[in-house]
């Protein structure tokens, strides 16, 4: 099942963010199917989540990041989330997931990404978390950023 307008899962990356960040993650007011449509479809800026498989797959991405990285929702949800990074930059990447891990949330960060197409480019002001459920469970970690341009 996808995750694109799930509104558990769309709970999820907002209560999450709200709980660790301070903040609400989404636009306009609605129910929360409206907010997840919203910040799938129409959302001005990037968000994507991966699993806590040992090597974490992405599980989901909005419209915005699937345009940025050049995938579509079934090649980036097949996607290793460490390929989102060339090799040079993967050290970098997950130095700061580890502090995610630890501190549960990241904001501020600015890092080399690389698209389908071999496009190298820089995210800016990033803010990661860690997807932690109603019921305590780490569920994976997210990221969102407002701001890219090529490299």
């Amino acid at each position: 099942m996808s995750l694109a307008l799930d509104t558990d899962f769309y709970r999820l990356l907002a209560g999450s963010y709200r709980r660790l960040v301070g903040a609400p993650l989404a636009g306009p007011a609605g129910d929360d199917a409206q907010q997840a449509r919203w910040l799938y479809e129409d959302a001005p800026f990037c968000v994507l989540a991966h699993n806590t498989d040992a090597d974490p797959r992405f599980i989901y991405a909005n419209r915005a990041a699937q345009a940025c990285f050049e995938y579509d929702w079934d090649a980036f949800t097949a996607l290793p989330s460490r390929l989102s990074a060339e090799p040079s930059s993967q050290e970098d990447r997950q130095r700061l997931l580890d502090r995610v891990r630890l501190q549960g949330f990241a904001a501020g960060y600015r890092g080399l990404r690389i698209a389908k197409s071999g496009r190298r480019f820089w995210i800016e002001d990033c803010t990661i978390w860690q997807l932690i459920d109603d019921h305590g469970e780490m569920r994976g970690q997210a990221a969102t950023f407002p701001r890219w341009h090529d490299a």
